[in-house]
């Protein structure tokens, strides 16, 4: 297994029940394919370098993850499907 970094944007107007709902269903993807989460760090509402969809800020988390390249596919697709998630990025971490 490789291990992943996800950074997601997510709509900093959402409640903190919708946010932790959010990353809690990325976790759930991750280890529902025998991933493990290594880590998880909320990096709280930062300002954006330019405006997303008319949104000045946003939460910003960062997911450390181990899981097998094909959940990389599965996530991005969740993530372009939430309406909270504002920009995402995956990564492989060397």
């Amino acid at each position: 297994m490789k291990t992943y970094e996800m950074l997601y944007i997510l709509d900093s107007a959402a409640s903190d029940e919708a946010k932790d709902a959010v990353i809690k269903k990325f976790e759930d993807i991750i280890l529902g394919v025998n991933g493990k989460v290594v880590s998880t760090d909320k990096w709280g509402v930062k300002k954006l370098a330019y405006p997303i969809n008319y949104k000045s800020d946003g939460y910003y988390v960062l997911t450390t993850f181990e899981a097998e390249g094909s959940v990389i596919k599965e996530l991005d697709r969740v993530a372009g499907l939430t309406a909270e998630v504002l920009r995402r990025v995956i990564t492989a971490k060397n």
